[in-house]
């Protein structure tokens, strides 16, 4: 194989997303056991619905999970790809679980979540942020 296609090979013209698609696998970084029992079970976490059309998850967006092989609400609070200009690329897909009334089932989250996520003023949406000790 010469030289030029190796370099055609890695040269790309496809915008990278700032969104999670269906199947895509996330990280539970709240403290709630379910959450707990699924990292120590080592199955992944992964989005089966994006309440929105068209159905791609962005940053402070509600989505269903499966996890330990239940149904589960959560909102997205980092993504892994590139972002927007000022918000911060993350080494994970990041959610915080609720319930059906959108309480959380934490009561800490672990991980830093971005600061341009306080903007968002959804009543239930507040109370993931006054769980969060770190914003970036």
């Amino acid at each position: 194989m010469s030289l030029l296609h190796i370099v055609r090979r890695s040269f790309s013209t496809t915008p990278q997303l700032n969104e999670l698609r269906l199947l895509s696998r996330v990280k539970v970084i709240d403290n709630s056991k379910i959450g707990r029992n699924a990292k120590q079970s080592g199955r992944p976490v992964k989005v089966i619905n994006v309440y929105k059309k068209p159905p791609v998850g962005r940053l402070g967006d509600k989505v269903l999970v499966t996890i330990e092989h239940e149904k589960k609400k959560a909102y997205i609070v980092g993504c892994k790809q590139r972002q927007q200009t000022l918000v911060p690329k993350f080494d994970s897909n990041n959610v915080v679980l609720v319930d059906d009334n959108g309480q959380p089932l934490g009561t800490r989250i672990r991980a830093p979540i971005p600061s341009c996520l306080r903007a968002n003023t959804d009543p239930n949406f507040v109370k993931i942020l006054s769980l969060a000790t770190t914003f970036v």
